[in-house]
C-alpha cells in the first residue's frame, strides 16, 4: 500500500522529530487506518494512527481527524512506548495496540491472539519498509 504524499510527509516530519523510525510510523498508519483520516475504530479509535480519546488528551491532540495532530501524537506516543519499554518493538507495538496499562504490566505473557497478530503485521510491514528504503538509497540488496 502506498501511503498518500501529504501523510507520508507528515509522518516523516513528525517521525524525525520524535527519533522513531519512519518504516515503523509508516507501518504504523498502515494497519491502523490504511493512511484514512477519517477511520473510526469500534472502540472509538480516530484517524490515521487510530488514537483513542484518553491517549490524544495526554499528548495534546484537540483534533483527532486532523492528520498533522493525529500523526504527531500517535508518534509522541510510540515514542514514549519506546522509552518505557526499553526499546523492545514487540512491548511497544503491543501497548500501542491494546493500551499500554496492561502490556507494560504483563509484558510479553499477553495471550490475546489480536494482540499477537497486531504485532506480527506491524513488524512485517516494517521490515518490508526497510528493504524498500534500503534498496531506493542504496540501489543494491545488502
Amino acid at each position: 500500500m502506498t501511503i498518500p504524499v501529504l501523510i507520508l510527509a507528515i509522518a516523516n516530519r513528525w517521525a524525525d522529530e520524535y527519533g522513531v523510525e519512519r518504516e515503523l510510523v509508516h507501518a504504523v498508519i498502515e494497519v491502523e487506518s490504511f493512511s484514512n483520516p477519517r477511520a473510526v475504530s469500534v472502540a472509538g479509535a480516530v484517524g490515521v494512527m487510530q488514537l483513542m480519546p484518553a491517549t490524544a488528551a495526554t499528548f495534546g491532540v484537540r483534533n483527532r481527524f486532523d492528520p498533522e495532530e493525529n500523526v504527531r501524537g500517535g508518534v509522541a506516543y510510540l515514542a514514549w512506548l519506546r522509552d518505557r519499554c526499553g526499546g523492545d518493538r514487540r512491548l511497544m507495538l503491543a501497548s500501542y495496540y491494546a493500551g499500554h496499562g496492561t502490556i507494560l504490566r504483563r509484558g510479553l505473557a499477553y495471550s490475546s491472539q489480536d494482540v499477537r497478530a497486531y504485532v506480527e503485521r506491524v513488524a512485517f510491514l516494517y521490515r518490508r519498509n526497510r528493504w524498500e528504503t534500503i534498496l531506493r538509497t542504496t540501489g543494491r540488496v545488502p
